[in-house]
């Protein structure tokens, strides 16, 4: 292959892993189309096939981008709790949110949602909790996390009104003064 036909797959790849992450940002796994995807990238929606096998790995390497490019979050520490509402509020649930809550057609897409999920905000919790000496860490981690979650998309899809009207430095403040809260009696509990 010649470095210039080089350039223009890598380029094209490029193209599609940009365009795919943005729709799958704003529309899901499921109601994104090859068809769509190639349309925003500007190239051959068959490259989807050639370049990653199909959408499902083409939404699998997005999601491997998205965890290259990301560190795991600790929801209780303010600054990443703002920064992560900040960017729902900006940009919409990204494509990990999308996917570990929604139901899937394609359930090694669900399963690679939901680690991904699990590393970047899960985990990092649950190593928290077990070094505070929290009972049940796991399980406060997750319901932390689908706290945390719920409350976003909620706010993003204007469920209710005045979640979605509010302050995000309020709604962060709340967030984790409640968060606080639980983890308080958990340790009391103990």
């Amino acid at each position: 292959m010649s470095p210039a036909k080089r350039r223009d797959s890598t380029r094209s790849r490029q193209l599609l892993l940009e365009a795919a992450a943005g729709l799958f940002a704003e529309r899901g796994f499921d109601r994104s189309t090859t068809r769509e995807i190639g349309e925003r990238a500007g190239v051959d929606p068959a490259l989807i096939a050639r370049y990653f096998g199909g959408k499902a790995q083409l939404y699998i390497a997005v999601l491997d981008l998205d965890r290259a490019s990301a560190r795991p979050a600790d929801l209780l520490e303010p600054e990443r709790n703002l920064m992560l509402v900040n960017r729902v509020d900006q940009h919409g649930p990204g494509p990990v949110f999308r996917a570990a809550v929604t139901p899937l057609e394609d359930s090694e897409v669900q399963a690679t949602a939901v680690d991904q999920l699990h590393w970047r905000l899960v985990d990092p919790l649950r190593e928290r909790f077990t070094r505070e000496g929290l009972d049940r860490p796991q399980l406060r981690a997750e319901l932390t996390v689908a706290a945390f979650v719920g409350i976003v998309l909620s706010r993003h899809g204007g469920a209710f009104r005045a979640l979605a009207e509010a302050d995000t430095n309020d709604v962060v403040n709340l967030v984790l003064d409640m968060l606080g809260q639980g983890q308080a009696q958990g340790a009391a509990g103990s």
